[in-house]
């Protein structure tokens, strides 16, 4: 015999139930994003044109990804019309989604310029960038899954402010590489590749804070985006010790 009761929390555990495979599918969409960031990087490093077309073969199946996840989401909208923190966690979803799959688009043209730079040849300047930036926003992305799988927001906040950094870093890289280029003309052609390869990193790292952002939003309930970094420390760490 069923009761209100009892229906009411099968109904739950099977809610439950749904919004728990939808955050592990966007985790597993995140594992393969961030392996594809890796083997972009460590492409271009080590002139592996094989390592290289793969991530771009991998494009294919992040996107299927994205769909499928976007399909879930629509899916528990129309049938749960979730509210409070639960809405919150599908929405968070639903656009987190959007930026994995867009850092999935970067590595693949980080991945294309690794191809271009193979064929050419000589290794151009560069590259100690291209290893120390690749670093830093590997962990980035790394660190805004782990946030979202433990629902970190003070791990959140860590990545929101390393962007800075990378920002930082890759302007002083950008005015290096172009004197670079302004001293050696012959040099052009190798050292553009360069160029737009650290710039889909600096783009890598923009999303990984867009997703850091999320993370905060659903665990907080604040919308951080665009108030700067003093107020969302403020958002994070003061209803942390509130």
């Amino acid at each position: 015999m069923i009761n209100k009761d009892n229906l009411t929390q099968h109904i739950s555990q099977q809610f439950n139930a749904e919004l728990e495979e939808v955050r592990s599918h966007l985790l597993a969409m995140g594992g393969l994003v961030e392996k594809q960031v890796n083997d972009a990087v460590t492409a271009l490093i080590e002139a592996d044109s094989g390592l290289a077309q793969q991530v771009r073969e991998i494009d294919d199946q992040i996107n299927q990804m994205e769909r499928n996840i976007d399909e879930e989401c629509i899916r528990i909208l129309a049938r749960r019309q979730p509210a409070a923190s639960d809405l919150r966690l599908i929405i968070s979803i639903s656009k987190s989604v959007i930026d994995l799959e867009r850092i999935g688009d970067e590595s693949t043209k980080i991945a294309k310029r690794a191809i271009l730079l193979s064929e050419e040849g000589e290794a151009p300047k560069g590259y100690v960038e291209i290893r120390h930036i690749g670093d830093q926003v590997r962990k980035m992305v790394q660190d805004a899954l782990d946030a979202f799988a433990r629902f970190d927001a003070d791990l959140a906040l860590a990545v929101a402010q390393h962007d800075k950094t990378v920002d930082r870093e890759y302007k002083t890289a950008l005015r290096e590489l172009v004197t670079y280029m302004m001293e050696d003309p012959r040099s052009i052609s190798r050292v553009l590749n360069v160029i737009w390869a650290l710039r889909s990193l600096e783009r890598i790292g923009d999303h990984a804070r867009n997703i850091a952002e999320l993370v905060i939003y659903l665990v907080r309930g604040t919308d951080v985006r665009h108030i700067g970094l003093t107020r969302m420390r403020e958002e994070v760490e003061g209803k942390s010790n509130g």
